[in-house]
């Protein structure tokens, strides 16, 4: 007979039960490590302090990326945010967590400033980002296009140019010498090139259609939303205190926001008249607001009327053309002046090519390979937005040994990435020559993640090649048409504002003088 066995106690069965999903969860806990969190962060406004402690953020971040490796995170005030500084993990976020990285957080700004984020840059990942993406790609920044336009880029860089020569006609001193504002002037040229592309207009100089001080509060405008849009918001910090809008900036946002698209509105509304006026349905060799009309007036599109798109896509080119074309001219230009043995090559380049007895066309700026040498280790050292623009995880990611949670930030730091010293030898300092040698193979366009200054992945900035013709023709033509030097021995101060181009507000006053026979400035 078998004898009876005795039955377990509850508390056995209760261990047996709970014993498995305790292992599990403790297994899972220690396979799903966090990337290290940056000590010091403070109730409610987490890491805040350390970041006010610097103007230039990208400089704070880089040496907390020395002490803490290069992937920690913050809290900036009750949002965690992971910062990268090395290509490595740059390459796995946009590579193989490129579609989880798609997509923009929701700031106060995006709120404010995009129309309801029908603005691409900053348009929810999904289908009418898609479609946008693939009808701006087409309408405007394909290189079939850009290649149409080049006459509109060669007129406005040489009629600003002719322009600076009759200022220095009017104005030099005895030395033969002109004082200029080479930062003014620089962001008046990309101005009136993206202008002329986008609306058809010019803004700045002798043919201007409205008056100069109407043109620099317009451009004044423009400067000031990208201020705003790279502006700390406390209520993108901790929502629940959105609402006391410390500093106004949610007021100032919305304050110029409505300020600019009164302006792009009359652009809008001045295209239509003329299309009513010549029963035209318009060529598509006009003008972007032109061509969009011929393509989408009237229709919907995934839930933003006609209008609504262009004027947000419009204002997103002139930002884009304008704020960032001339930061990079700008900072180029001032590593030239503190460089002037590099500065003397490229005009010896310019003089070997073009010569002094002809004026610079797109075409010839292929050949000057150590311009774009140059403009390269310009975009290196000061990228146009050192920070590039923050991105959520969609999604549970995995991100080298490390486990991110959906919802976490990402902030990458591009110039930490670009002066990384086991990829570049002397990362500080400006060498155009590496790019003729030891890295002439690694371009900017987002495939070599050692140098990303315009991003990569599905965000990458889709204006690069247009932005980068831009720029070797405006210098080319500056260079080749002008002396210039400092108004003192003392080095340009290439110290980094806070500003989302990265570019101080202060002038850059230099000294100017014509290169060429005065036949050839009248003839632009």
């Amino acid at each position: 007979m078998d004898s009876l066995q005795t039955p377990p106690s509850p508390l056995t069965i209760a261990l047996l039960v709970l014993i498995p999903p305790f292992l599990f969860l403790l297994l899972r806990r220690s396979r799903s490590k966090e990337p290290p969190t940056v000590p010091g962060a403070w109730p409610i406004i987490g890491h805040l302090p350390l970041l006010a402690r610097s103007p230039a953020t990208h400089y704070l971040l880089g040496a907390v990326a020395d002490s803490h490796g290069p992937i920690f995170s913050i809290k900036i005030g009750t949002v965690k945010a992971i910062v990268i500084s090395n290509w490595e993990t740059a390459k796995e976020c946009f590579t193989t967590n490129d579609v989880a990285l798609s997509y923009r957080p929701n700031l106060v700004a995006c709120q404010n400033m995009t129309y309801n984020l029908a603005m691409l840059g900053f348009a929810p990942y999904g289908k009418f980002w898609q479609d946008m993406r693939k009808n701006l790609a087409f309408v405007f920044l394909a290189d079939h296009r850009i290649d149409a336009l080049s006459h509109v880029r060669i007129s406005e860089v040489r009629t600003s140019a002719k322009e600076l020569y009759h200022k220095w006609t009017r104005g030099k001193t005895e030395k033969e010498f002109l004082m200029v504002d080479l930062k003014q002037w620089l962001k008046e040229v990309a101005f009136n090139v993206v202008l002329r592309m986008v609306a058809g207009k010019r803004y700045f100089g002798e043919t201007a259609v409205v008056e100069e001080g109407e043109a620099r509060i317009c451009l004044a405008a423009f400067k000031e939303y990208m201020r705003l849009l790279g502006v700390f918001a406390v209520g993108d910090a901790v929502p629940w205190l959105r609402w006391f809008d410390f500093g106004g900036h949610e007021r100032d946002m919305k304050e110029n926001f409505k300020e600019l698209d009164a302006v792009v509105g009359e652009w809008l509304e001045e295209h239509k008249r003329k299309r009513n006026l010549n029963g035209e349905k318009g060529e598509k060799g006009e003008d972007f607001m032109e061509m969009m009309l011929s393509e989408i007036d009237g229709t919907n599109i995934h839930g933003f009327d006609s209008d609504t798109v262009i004027k947000a896509t419009a204002m997103a080119l002139i930002l884009g053309g304008t704020d960032t074309s001339s930061a990079s001219n700008i900072w180029t230009l001032s590593l030239l002046l503190n460089n002037p043995r590099t500065l003397e090559k490229v005009k010896e380049e310019i003089d070997a090519h073009i010569g002094k007895d002809k004026l610079v066309t797109e075409s010839d700026t292929n050949k000057l390979v150590y311009l774009h040498a140059v403009v390269k280790e310009s975009l290196r050292l000061y990228p146009p937005s050192p920070l590039s623009g923050p991105r959520e995880f969609r999604e549970d990611c995995k991100l080298g040994e490390y486990h991110v949670k959906k919802g976490t930030r990402l902030i990458t730091n591009l110039w930490k990435i670009q002066t990384d010293p086991s990829i570049w030898p002397e990362p500080l300092e400006f060498k155009p020559e590496r790019f003729l040698t030891t890295h002439k193979d690694v371009d900017v366009k987002g495939k070599h993640f050692e140098l990303i200054p315009f991003g990569s992945g599905r965000r990458i900035c889709p204006g690069i090649t247009f932005g980068l013709r831009s720029s070797y023709l405006t210098l080319a033509n500056f260079l080749h048409c002008f002396d210039v030097s400092k108004t003192s021995t003392e080095p340009i101060d290439m110290t980094a504002a806070m500003e989302m181009t990265n570019v101080k507000v202060t002038p850059l006053q230099v000294l100017i003088k014509p290169r060429l026979a005065p036949s050839l400035y009248e003839s632009m």
